[in-house]
Parts: C-alpha cells; sequence; structure tokens
C-alpha cells in the first residue's frame, strides 16, 4: 500500500487556520480549478463536470493546474457541492446550469429520498484525494469540502440556481417538521462524506453555504444554525482546521460563527477589520471581490493591499476571495494577487 506523505504543520495555511504566526499571509482562492485555465478547459472539451468528478485521474489533474502554476498554498479538491444528493437518490445533471431532476416540492417527496443515503457511493473523491496527496507529496496542504445543509437543500428544492428560493423558504416556515427532516438527511450524508474524505487525506474541510445570504438573521437562527452545528459538531475532534463559508451572512455574521468552525470565510460586503472585530477567537478568511481580477493591475494591486492593510498584525487571517474565481479572469492575475499577497503579506513593501 502505498503511503500518503506525512505533511509538515509549518504549512503557513494550517498555521493560519490555527491562528499561530506565520512568515507571510497564505493565499488560495475558491474555484481555484476552474474555466479561466487552459489546461480545465481542454479536460471540459472532453468531459463532463461530472466526469472529471467521478474520475479520480481527471480530479486530480484538475486540482494539481493551479497548483503547479501558481504560488499557492492550499489546494482543494476538484468536486462538486451536488455529489451527496446523488448519494440521497436524486439525479443531478448539467446543461450546462445545474439541474435536479424531480426535485422535492413537499413532505410527501420526501419519501424518494433514499432512507439510508450512502456516502460509500461517493468513494471516487476518496481515491482522488490519495491521488493527489502523492502527487503533491507534502508541497501544500490539501483542503476537502462540501455544500452546507441550507444550500443543498435548497438545490434538492429549487430544482436548480434560484433567485429568490420562493419554494424553499416556503417549506422551510410552513412544514416545519419535513425542513427539520431533510436537513437531518442532509447532516447524516455530508457528516459521512467529511469523515471520508479526512481519512482519505484531506487536511483541511470547508463547507460552503453559498446562498445563505438569501436568508433572514431569524430563519438562519431559527431553521439552519442547529442543522450546521450538529454538522461541525460530528466533524471536532479530526484533527482538520474547519472553515464556513458564507456568502452574504455579514448581516448575521455572529449567529453564522456560532455554528462552530475554527475559520469564518467572509465575503467582500463586509471589511477584513470589522470581520475581526465581530469574530473574536476565529481565524477570518477572505475577502477580494473576484471582478477586482479582471481589472487592471494597478488597481488589483491596490485592492489586495487595502485587504492585507486592514488585516496587518492580525493573526489567523487566509487571503481568499469574497466567491469564486470568475472564468473570464486572466491567468496571469491570479499569480501576480498570490505573488502580491505573499510579498506584502510578510511585511515587504518594495
Amino acid at each position: 500500500m502505498t503511503m500518503i506523505p506525512a505533511f509538515p504543520m509549518e504549512s503557513r495555511f494550517l498555521r493560519a487556520c490555527a491562528r499561530r504566526k506565520v512568515d507571510t499571509v497564505p493565499v488560495w482562492f475558491m474555484r481555484q480549478a476552474g474555466r479561466y485555465l487552459p489546461g480545465y478547459r481542454a479536460l471540459r472539451a472532453k468531459h463532463s463536470i461530472l466526469e472529471i468528478a467521478k474520475t479520480p485521474e481527471l480530479a486530480c489533474e484538475a486540482t494539481l493546474e493551479p497548483i503547479r502554476k501558481f504560488p499557492l498554498d492550499a489546494a482543494i479538491i476538484f468536486a462538486d457541492i451536488l455529489l451527496p444528493l446523488e448519494a440521497m437518490g436524486l439525479r443531478v445533471r448539467f446543461s450546462p446550469a445545474p439541474e435536479i431532476d424531480r426535485p422535492i416540492r413537499g413532505p410527501s417527496d420526501l419519501k424518494r429520498l433514499a432512507s439510508r443515503p450512502e456516502a460509500d457511493s461517493l468513494f471516487f473523491v476518496g481515491e482522488a484525494i490519495r491521488l493527489v496527496r502523492r502527487e503533491l507529496d507534502g508541497k501544500v496542504p490539501l483542503i476537502g469540502f462540501a455544500g452546507a445543509p441550507f444550500t443543498l437543500a435548497s438545490y434538492m428544492i429549487e430544482g436548480g440556481p434560484s433567485r429568490d428560493f420562493l419554494r424553499t423558504k416556503a417549506l422551510m416556515r410552513e412544514s416545519p417538521g419535513a425542513w427539520r427532516s431533510l436537513l437531518d438527511r442532509i447532516v447524516r450524508v455530508t457528516l459521512s462524506y467529511l469523515r471520508m474524505q479526512k481519512a482519505s487525506g484531506a487536511q483541511a474541510i470547508q463547507l460552503f453555504d453559498s446562498w445563505a445570504g438569501a436568508l433572514s438573521p431569524e430563519d438562519y437562527r431559527r431553521h439552519i444554525l442547529p442543522a450546521t452545528k450538529r454538522l461541525f459538531s460530528g466533524l471536532k475532534g479530526l484533527g482538520a482546521p474547519l472553515i464556513y463559508f458564507g456568502s452574504g451572512a455579514s448581516g448575521f455574521l455572529e449567529d453564522f460563527a456560532r455554528a462552530g468552525s475554527d475559520v469564518v470565510g467572509v465575503d467582500w460586503r463586509i471589511d477584513i477589520a470589522e470581520a475581526f472585530r465581530r469574530l473574536p477567537g476565529k481565524a477570518v478568511q477572505g475577502n477580494l471581490d473576484p471582478a477586482l481580477l479582471l481589472a487592471p493591475a494597478p488597481v488589483l494591486k491596490k485592492a489586495a493591499r487595502q485587504i492585507l492593510r486592514q488585516a496587518s498584525g492580525r493573526r489567523g487571517f487566509v487571503f481568499n476571495l469574497g466567491h469564486g474565481i470568475l472564468p473570464q479572469t486572466p491567468p496571469d492575475n491570479v499569480r501576480r494577487l498570490a505573488e502580491w499577497v505573499h510579498q506584502y503579506g510578510g511585511g515587504r513593501r518594495k
């Protein structure tokens, strides 16, 4: 059996997640393996997103391309947040946006879900993680991930992306028993899925609540927080930092942080200095607007330096975007930004 290389705990990314001293600010980017990269576009010309995610060798190649090209401090496994839906008995397809066949539209539809969701059916993600760890050979740590309960439930109910989440909010408020039952199923399969990722070699775990901003603070506290807390509680003790990212969650950031992660990812709708003030005891990840990666170099550099100045002197900062890299992004800007973060985040002002 091939041994997975042990990762040195001197990783600046893992040290920052633990709020320990680092030599410079670590940087990685959400959706850093994506359509802005020529190698990924070549893969997509031959394979669908699901084919890449379900073929360990292809997922490994997609994961590694940005690490080979840019001075990043962490890799994130190539997968899709919707994969656990298939373990619950739903069919996912992309055309090109994600679509869920026969979505959940009422309490009676819960009977169609698998009575015992099997995260083991997602074994290919674990195999991809093992391949990536061997290829990385200790260069940078590897992040595993999953979708958060609210975001996955919304996909299952809406059948795809939504602007207003009317069906999701209706089920949540009008059928609280069915809503709790649905989130319980999501928590069980996601917990098993993420434990498998950690056992396969993931060294940090991120939970994506991409649609949390659709919620009011009261809705989040009453209908979402209990399930998310159970999920994070079940991941404690794995020996991996837990990161919780939510788009548009600054209106209830303190409640968001109560879910139990070690690191809170924030978007560009809040200043980093303000995020640190409102998140005592937490590491903070964020938060450049992805659109700025399409800006001229002086504009991008100024925006990056502003964020780094706000975080200056604080332990526990990981530079990232406030959402994923956009497909139109010039790869050279990704490289420049990573280099500037290391330069200015380490105190070098030239």
